[in-house]
């Protein structure tokens, strides 16, 4: 008789089959989708009808094989494939590719996904976004931005938003100093007329006399004498400094007011000459400092006659050019309105250089610094020794003067050492204070030496620290560093992008949108930088393409299609043999 069993074989072909193209369909319809993983379908025989367990070989016999029916198909399961996708490069900075096993993490409504489609976007809270609107997650960085390792928060890159200053902490300087220059032995020298405590020019003062209690007069040059600070004056005697130069440039205006107690806008005070003289001393920015054996020569004070005596550092770039205009008296009742007229008694004296660059405070404040080279002497051993003077009219201490050192060259000309390479500016800004920088006169292809030569140059070219400047840009490096590209040419880490890795990633469940949790077979995933563990690398500004292959799939959906055909056969003719049954019956 007709077996209804071979009807219900050939049913459980038609419905496997079915489910194999619907996996088919699946794989096909999905070929241009970004990270997608196709998947195949495996098959399973059904449990066999047993006409037969066997028999074992005996003495007279062979032994038999089990005789059994098998009653049919059922579908086994599906198995994705996680190899990688072709990278397909797109240009966008917000565009990630995995080569590798790893997994992007994001986050959507509180709940932990993976996937491994990395065409992200930016909000306009300026998180990275899937295009269904999860959030990327990754390490974020401190204000130093040092990446912070631990917890997972998303990843938001604030392009236009952020800013960003540097402290400058080097300078390199490049340059030669003229070995066979004039030695400086002195600074330009200027003298006032003639101070004295009586108006006939008899009793020259000392400079410490109070002229709030003290008569001051000067020699009018012409053999008179006229009253240059009077102490029953109710104003405060204010000296304003305008148009002094030094080695050609102005050095501003600051005053001083000969006064006990500070007075409002101005920058100085002090009661006596002396107090004056010590205050030009910083702000011309005059040193007479003995370093290792070497005076920079600087120094403002009274002499015996009463007269005031500046005298500059040593060098040509150091000559001071002052005239009388340039220190003016203002008030009533103050005597006179020119009390210091000056007159340039000596030139400055040795080969000098002088260079000037700019340096930013740690809130990107631009600082302009002026550092003078002068040859100090030649050795008789061979090589030269020149002394350093760094000064700043922006430093916000009285001192104009920031450091001080000396140089020393070899009979070669080769740099050796150098004595007090940092200097500090003081910042009363906010920035951190006081501002230190480090000087170096020799590192790589950049060096100073000192040969002979018509003249000295010297140039700063190179130093760290920048303005405030804005996230212009970003890209993602292999390791999943998120680097940022700022508009004053900075650039730092402003984001990590992690990887999950699965030691089944087979085992995933697909919950659509390209987005898998973790399954009971998945096992917990290895939260890891790019690189790290096997996750792989990360590529910017590129895509991972769909694995499917196309040609496998169209072969897998003739394979499907004859199978269901075939079934759909053994239906038909269980069909007809029980038709010619129900023929003998009648």
């Amino acid at each position: 008789m007709a077996s209804t069993t071979a009807l219900f074989t050939g049913l459980s072909g038609l419905l496997s089959n079915s489910r194999q193209l619907d996996v088919i369909g699946n794989n096909i319809a999905n070929v241009n989708t970004i990270g997608f993983k196709s998947s195949r379908m495996s098959f399973l025989p059904t449990f066999s009808r047993s006409l037969s367990m066997g028999t074992a070989p005996g003495s007279n016999t062979g032994g038999t094989n089990p005789g059994q029916v098998g009653l049919g198909v059922n579908v086994g399961g599906t198995q994705r494939n996680f190899a990688n996708g072709a990278i397909g490069a797109t240009g966008i900075n917000t565009d990630m590719a995995i080569e590798g096993d790893g997994f992007f993490i994001v986050n959507m409504g509180g709940a932990q996904q993976y996937t491994r489609a990395g065409s992200f976007l930016r909000n306009e809270n300026n998180d990275l976004v899937t295009q269904s609107g999860a959030r990327v997650m990754g390490f974020a960085v401190d204000e130093q931005f040092n990446v912070i390792e631990g917890e997972l928060v998303p990843l938001n890159i604030p392009v236009g938003t952020l800013t960003l200053a540097e402290a400058t902490e080097n300078i390199v300087f490049s340059g030669n100093l003229n070995a066979s220059g004039e030695v400086g032995t002195t600074g330009s020298v200027h003298e006032s007329r003639a101070f004295y405590l009586d108006a006939e020019g008899t009793i020259p003062v000392t400079g410490d006399e109070d002229l709030a209690t003290t008569d001051i007069y000067v020699s009018d040059g012409a053999g008179g004498f006229n009253l240059a600070f009077d102490s029953s004056a109710i104003d405060d005697k204010i000296i304003t400094i305008n148009g002094i130069e030094k080695g050609g440039k102005d050095i501003g205006e600051v005053s001083f007011a000969f006064s006990s107690v500070p007075v409002e806008g101005v920058d100085d005070h002090g009661s006596t000459l002396n107090d004056f003289a010590n205050f030009l001393d910083n702000i011309l920015g005059i040193d007479g400092t003995n370093i290792n054996g070497q005076s920079l020569g600087g120094s403002v004070s009274f002499n015996e006659m009463g007269q005031l005596v500046i005298v500059g550092n040593e060098g040509t770039a150091q000559e001071l050019s002052i005239e009388t205009a340039d220190m003016i008296q203002s008030g009533r009742a103050l005597g006179e309105a020119q009390p210091f007229a000056m007159t340039k008694t000596a030139d400055a004296v040795g080969e000098s250089i002088r260079t000037s660059f700019l340096v930013y405070d740690s809130l990107g404040t631009p600082l302009t610094v002026d550092v003078t080279m002068v040859l100090q002497e030649a050795k008789e051993s061979g090589g030269t020794v020149w002394t350093f003077l760094a000064e700043s009219a922006d430093n916000d201490a009285l001192e104009r003067v920031v450091g001080n050192g000396t140089l020393e060259f070899d009979a070669n000309g080769n740099f050796l050492t150098a004595s007090n390479q940092a200097f500090s500016l003081t910042r009363t800004n906010g920035a951190v204070s006081p501002l230190t920088i480090n000087m170096d006169f020799s590192t790589g292809g950049d060096f100073v030496s000192s040969l002979t030569d018509s003249s000295s140059n010297l140039a700063a070219v190179y130093q760290d620290g920048s303005a405030i400047g804005t996230l212009a840009t970003f890209s993602v490096g292999q390791d999943g560093a998120i680097v940022g590209g700022f508009t004053n040419g900075l650039s730092r880490n402003i984001g990590q992008l992690v990887l999950a890795k699965f030691a089944n990633p087979e085992g995933l469940v697909d919950t659509g949108d390209n987005m898998y949790v973790t399954g009971a077979n998945s096992g917990d995933p290895l939260i890891a930088r790019p690189l790290d563990f096997g996750s792989g690398r990360v590529l910017g500004g590129a895509l991972e393409l769909s694995n499917v292959d196309l040609s496998q799939e169209f072969i897998n959906m003739i394979m499907a299609s004859t199978g269901y055909s075939a079934a759909s056969r053994v239906i038909t003719t269980a069909d007809e043999l029980m038709n010619q049954l129900l023929l003998l019956g009648r």
